[in-house]
């Protein structure tokens, strides 16, 4: 099998083909211009920048592209970053291009068939109905959708699989603490960051969309459940709606992390330090993946900047 990025040493000549997930052409202090890229396959993905790049290799190396990459992997600032000494266009039509793409681990079909038995177990009629609702109406836009820009889970179908993540802590944190209430836990697992189909935009190049600037997955999503709870004739105000909702807004544990308020009830504290832990838990293991054995990690810009050490 032919090298990938994660398969490169610092320090080693690389050559192998990749997918352009990002380009930007810019000018450097020094009055010349360049692109600053990443390149992505199936095992990560490493920045680069091509010098003395013009106009028409902008256009050229756009994203989305497959590229012969050749250079040299190296550290920049203590992140991987490959320096380029040769980028050549190869043609989209003869490569499949899904063995470039970072992907879910998981077969959709299959995430799909584990969601229809965790809809079982949200005992609750309101919260089943608006869980129900919601899945079917944004269904392929939140298997295929990233859960994040760059942080954690940023692939096609990560946001799919990082919420099935949570609803699988959800059940067994439940089992252990019966005094949780099972359905609530597991709804709002299903729903906490399901407004990033709305929020972020791409599978490939993820942007923020311009509601998702202004307003933010939390708001967005709590609108959605408004409105499904208004078209299912719901009352949204029974404590129900409320404890569902507040699942929601609370989920990012502080304010300043942008929760409209911290979590009040159990299942709602729960939620917050499940999401921290899967989160932090994918960000450290993208991170250590790239390094090698007995060495520390790039910086983690999620997890206050922090380095992690690679042990055997």
């Amino acid at each position: 099998m032919p090298k990938q990025i994660i398969d490169f040493n610092k320090g080693e000549d690389m050559s192998l083909e990749v997918i352009i997930k990002r380009s930007d052409f810019r000018l450097a202090k020094n009055g010349k211009n360049f692109l600053s890229l990443v390149f992505e396959d199936k095992s990560g993905q490493i920045p680069g920048k091509y010098w003395d790049a013009s106009e028409s290799d902008a256009e050229k190396f756009h994203v989305g592209t497959i590229v012969q990459l050749e250079g040299r992997r190296d550290l920049y600032q203590g992140k991987p970053q490959v320096n380029i000494t040769r980028l050549g266009l190869l043609d989209s039509e003869t490569v499949d291009m899904s063995q470039f793409v970072q992907t879910a681990p998981m077969k959709k079909a299959d995430m799909e068939n584990e969601f229809d038995d965790v809809f079982l177990q949200i005992t609750n009629g309101s919260w089943n109905r608006i869980v129900r609702y919601l899945f079917k109406e944004y269904h392929d836009r939140f298997f295929t959708s990233a859960a994040a820009k760059s942080n954690h889970h940023d692939f096609q179908g990560g946001l799919a699989y990082h919420t099935l993540s949570m609803v699988r802590m959800a059940e067994s944190i439940s089992d252990q603490y019966p005094q949780i209430n099972r359905a609530l836990l597991i709804a709002g697992a299903c729903l906490h960051d399901f407004g990033k189909i709305i929020e972020l935009t791409g599978s490939l190049d993820i942007e923020y969309t311009f509601e998702g600037n202004m307003l933010g997955h939390i708001t967005i999503v709590d609108e959605e459940i408004v409105k499904a709870a208004q078209e299912l004739k719901i009352s949204l105000e029974s404590e129900d709606m409320i404890l569902l909702r507040h699942m929601i807004l609370s989920h990012h544990g502080l304010l300043e992390y942008g929760s409209p308020e911290r979590p009040k009830i159990l299942e709602a504290e729960v939620l917050h330090n499940i999401d921290m832990m899967d989160a932090s838990i994918n960000m450290i293991t993208k991170a250590i993946d790239k390094t090698e054995n007995g060495k520390f990690s790039e910086r983690i810009f999620g997890l206050d900047n922090r380095a992690f050490y690679k042990h055997s």
